[in-house]
């Protein structure tokens, strides 16, 4: 039936109730519930949500996954259901985190930048979280997976605003056993799992963190429809991070599809970004890597393997959110949930232990490797960089919005957003307000800007600049322009790019504009004060 037939029908029997044509207001209400399902404010096929429903929410996130890793962005990662979600919502294309896992979960918890050096002063009692604030609007709310932002009340996520945690507190962990410890090359630690607030220390013989994971997410959909609430879960996988290890038969599907080496694979991405409209015709792939090194001279065999079972891992994180899925429809949430879906950084270059093929045995559970950086630079194409350093490789993330009848299906978003948009977004649509004190504390006023009209295909205003720093990179972005500090760059200087022409950063255009490079990195020097860090102005 036609959505305004519904309202005028709707008026009409209100009015026909206060003439006493019906017993009671509530008799109203429940005829035009049973002649309607409910539905007088069912979206538009133009795609507006319920007026005055709060969607449930999922927010996923991986670990250390590449721009180009997903084949909704140009992969070989057999990822149907992260496909589907793209065909049946929203694709980002410039779309930034901070570059390293610790900073980026505090940013998006927060809406704020990080504060600091140190990760455990990225979460402090001037700053609300996004689990407290949803907590406020209503929402039950669990975290799922990895926390990585300390272990004390003050910044545990049992105490910080999720009614259930379950997962790792601290940086990756074994996927088969999370307290096996590293090996000693990477410091020997044990690492920290737990359940609320009480520690894990025994796990399954068939115990794998990905699946643990999405049980938990499963479990909190099934909770909060026992409470009668909508729910907000923040699934945060450790997968692909290394060390990278894979059940057997999904590392099977992948051994072999690598062996044209990291180029071919880039090149071959870059194509497939190009074809389905994600790369504009102005974007060139980007040139060589400095720390990677020559296919032809490599390991083959190897190389392939451990590509392998990084894919085998993303393949894992696919068929687990077709569980999530699977749930939603049989709770009757398929259509009442909101799923975003982004990764933490980009593709890790990160190598422990080194590189031996002779030694190393990528995938199970005894051995302790990672990609590597020819791999790690690979995984972001076509841009440049990896994890930790703040060209468009290490910052930009795929990001899928999903919500059906609100976000268009099938479309691709090329407007500038953050991670810092995140809490913003979510307190609109969950009907809140962003407080100015919690727990009698005074807060920072939040940094991100709400999303909500993106999301349903329309514009925003945007941020007038956006900056990102990490050991030793900076960057500041001010509409198309963005400048960069890269401690790699043999000249150690700024570099100055046009992304409207030149999103790969190839053409470094400092030279040519020593005004606008003296004005833009001035203001990163004033934001990086503000944001505590000790750095020396140049």
């Amino acid at each position: 039936m036609n959505v305004y037939l519904r309202r005028f029908l709707f008026v009409a029997i209100c009015i026909f109730a206060t003439l006493n044509l019906f017993a009671s207001a509530k008799q109203v209400f429940a005829f035009v519930s049973d002649q309607f399902d409910s539905n007088l404010f069912v979206a538009t096929s133009e795609g507006s949500e319920k007026e005055g429903a709060k969607p449930n929410v999922i927010l996923i996130m991986v670990d250390d996954m590449g721009f180009s890793d997903i084949g909704c962005y140009g992969g070989e990662v057999e990822t149907e259901n992260l496909d589907r979600l793209a065909r049946g919502g929203m694709r980002f294309t410039q779309f930034y985190n901070n570059a390293k896992c610790t900073t980026t979960r505090a940013s998006i918890l927060t809406g704020l930048y990080p504060r600091g050096t140190n990760g455990n002063r990225h979460l402090r009692t001037n700053m609300v979280t996004l689990g407290e604030v949803m907590q406020q609007c209503g929402y039950r709310t669990a975290l799922c997976g990895k926390w990585h932002l300390g272990r004390e009340k003050i910044n545990h996520p049992f105490y910080r605003g999720f009614d259930s945690f379950y997962g790792l507190l601290d940086g990756c962990c074994n996927f088969f056993n999370p307290v096996q410890p590293d090996p000693k090359y990477k410091g020997g630690r044990t690492r920290v799992f737990g359940k609320n607030d009480k520690l894990i220390t025994d796990f399954p013989a068939d115990f794998y963190t990905t699946d643990a994971f999405t049980d938990s997410a499963i479990e909190a959909i099934h909770a909060a429809d026992r409470s009668k609430k909508p729910f907000f879960i923040h699934l945060t996988y450790t997968a692909p991070h290394y060390p990278i290890q894979a059940k057997p038969a999904d590392v099977a599907k992948y051994r072999g599809k690598f062996r044209g080496g990291w180029d071919e694979m880039r090149e071959n991405r870059f194509r497939r970004q190009q074809e389905m409209g994600l790369a504009a015709e102005s974007w060139k792939l980007s040139e060589g890597e400095s720390r990677a090194y020559s296919w032809a001279n490599a390991n083959q065999d190897f190389e392939d393997h451990r590509m392998a079972v990084y894919a085998a891992m993303i393949d894992s994180v696919d068929q687990n959110i077709g569980r999530l899925l699977k749930t939603l429809s049989q709770t009757g949430h398929d259509e009442d949930t909101l799923i975003l879906f982004l990764s933490d950084n980009g593709g890790c270059a990160e190598e422990p232990g080194g590189r031996d093929p002779e030694k190393r045995i990528p995938g199970p559970g005894d051995d302790y490797v990672a990609v590597g950086p020819a791999w790690g630079w690979a995984q972001n194409a076509p841009f440049r960089r990896y994890k930790s350093w703040l060209n468009e490789g290490g910052i930009t993330t795929p990001m899928i919005a999903w919500w059906p009848k609100v976000i268009p299906q099938g479309t691709i978003n090329r407007d500038v957003a953050h991670i810092i948009d995140f809490l913003p977004t979510l307190v609109e649509l969950g009907g809140g307000d962003y407080p100015k004190q919690f727990k009698g504390i005074e807060l920072l006023p939040v940094e991100g800007k709400s999303m909500v009209n993106l999301l349903k295909g329309d514009s925003r205003e945007g941020h007038s600049q956006l900056c990102w720093q990490w050991a030793g990179n900076r960057a500041v972005r001010e509409g198309n322009w963005k400048l960069v500090w890269d401690k790699l760059n043999s000249k150690k200087s700024w570099q100055l790019y046009d992304l409207s022409v030149d999103r790969c950063e190839i053409n470094d255009l400092a030279a040519q504009d020593p005004q606008r490079v003296e004005r833009m990195s001035s203001y990163w020097f004033d934001w990086a004060e503000e944001m505590e860090l000790k750095v020396k102005r140049r």
